[in-house]
């Protein structure tokens, strides 16, 4: 995974829990960690397959990212994102 650190700048951040169909989660997985602005992806247990985080300088970026690089992998069948409130870390 591609990751630079940032430390001046406020980064914008989402979590994407993803469901793909079953036995793609391998091939899932390294299409997202392939994503410049993904910075952890995480199989799991539970309603989702892949938990995603996707950091970027710029809201419009993160929409961006998740909308044609995200959604557009084969085999993801729907995500779900949930974007951090700035200030409640």
């Amino acid at each position: 995974m591609k990751h630079e650190n940032w430390s001046n700048a406020i980064m914008v951040t989402a979590y994407v829990l993803i469901n793909c169909d079953l036995g793609s989660e391998e091939f899932v997985i390294s299409e997202l960690k392939s994503l410049e602005d993904v910075v952890e992806v995480h199989g799991t247990f539970g309603a989702y397959d892949i938990l995603a985080k996707v950091e970027t300088e710029l809201v419009e970026k993160l929409r961006e990212t998740i909308t044609w690089k995200i959604r557009k992998i084969d085999k993801i069948r729907s995500t779900l994102t949930l974007m951090g409130i700035e200030g409640q870390e």
